[in-house]
């Protein structure tokens, strides 16, 4: 990265090595690098089934032993959130999930889905944060190139959510989007009136 005049500041690295659900901001490729680089060995990344169709970054996803999740219908939604839950805590392992469900088209925060949360109230892991700024200047979206550019990574503290109830899965969403919308630049901060994002499911 420092070659293509990309320097990475990382900041609150103490948290990057627990055990646990970690959740990204997501808008540009880079993201999938720098998260899966910066988080500890163990972890796995979750996507959409049809990610296998990818060239050749889908086929290595599936070697790699990612999880994917049906989202054909809502009944088979759920079922994968769960099995995905009852993975990573039989085989002891990490995730790494990107909460927005899509890559940001212009870098700003969209809404974020609830199944990041249902898998934590299902393995009671906590909720590592990573805050990445920088990376949608650095790959804009339909470029092929990347373009100098400095970029963050910055970990907030663990959320604990062993005693999170399934019935406040809209209060968590919401609680977890404001920390991140709060500790993005006010570039990356949502802007309804661009009418970005759309609803939780």
């Amino acid at each position: 990265m420092r070659i293509l005049g990309n320097p990475v500041k990382i900041e609150g690295s103490e948290y990057s090595n627990t055990k646990a659900i970690y959740i990204c901001n997501h808008a540009s490729p880079l993201d999938i690098f720098l998260v899966m680089w910066l988080t500890p060995t163990g972890t796995v990344g979750i996507a959409k089934k049809e990610i296998i169709w990818y060239p050749l970054f889908g086929q290595l996803y599936v070697l790699a032993s990612h999880l994917r999740i049906d989202r054909s219908n809502p009944a088979a939604a759920i079922e994968s959130v769960k099995e995905a839950a009852r993975a990573i805590v039989r085989n002891n392992l990490s995730l790494i999930i990107f909460p927005e469900g899509t890559r940001s088209k212009t870098g700003r925060l969209l809404p974020f889905k609830k199944g990041f949360v249902h898998i934590a109230t299902q393995s009671r892991l906590p909720i590592v944060p990573m805050v990445v700024t920088g990376t949608h200047l650095a790959w804009r979206k339909d470029s092929l190139r990347v373009r100098p550019a400095p970029l963050t990574v910055k970990f907030l503290p663990p959320i604990k959510t062993d005693n999170w109830e399934s019935g406040k899965i809209a209060e968590y969403v919401e609680m977890v989007h404001t920390l991140y919308v709060n500790n993005l630049p006010k570039s990356q901060q949502p802007a309804s009136s661009q009418g970005e994002g759309g609803k939780n499911s």
